[in-house]
């Protein structure tokens, strides 16, 4: 019975997969937000993930910050609630398997490398890299 039911998780996993991966396919990225250019650059970020997270915002400015060390919900978590507490913050999404944190600040905020390394820092990672896209 075990190996029935095991079976049967896998088989659906992979159907679950393979239709994702077929909408995926059929979407069609041009245009979107993380395809911007900044800095001379492509946007390396989960499309969906970041499409989702810009998706209701308006006048605001996104900081997609890299950050090395994050392992564990643990960390993302403590990273969030950090970011939280600043008022200039509207809403915040740690992307683990990516090393990413999306920041939404206010369209007037000043976003300051240096303070968000340290917030960054206070949870034990380090932020490597900043882009700053206005919504």
């Amino acid at each position: 019975m075990k190996n029935l039911y095991l079976c049967c998780l896998i088989a659906c996993s992979l159907v679950v997969l393979a239709a994702e991966e077929s909408m995926h396919q059929m979407h069609d990225h041009e245009g979107h937000l993380h395809d911007t250019m900044v800095d001379g650059s492509l946007l390396k970020v989960n499309p969906v993930r970041f499409d989702n997270f810009v998706s209701k915002l308006t006048e605001a400015q996104v900081a997609i910050i890299s950050v090395n060390g994050m392992v564990c919900d643990f960390c993302a978590r403590g990273i969030a609630k950090t970011f939280k507490k600043d008022r200039a913050v509207t809403k915040v999404d740690v992307d683990l398997a990516g090393g990413k944190v999306f920041v939404a600040y206010k369209i007037n905020a000043k976003i300051d490398f240096e303070d968000i390394k340290e917030k960054i820092l206070s949870n034990g990672q380090n932020a490597t890299n900043l882009q700053v896209i206005k919504i």
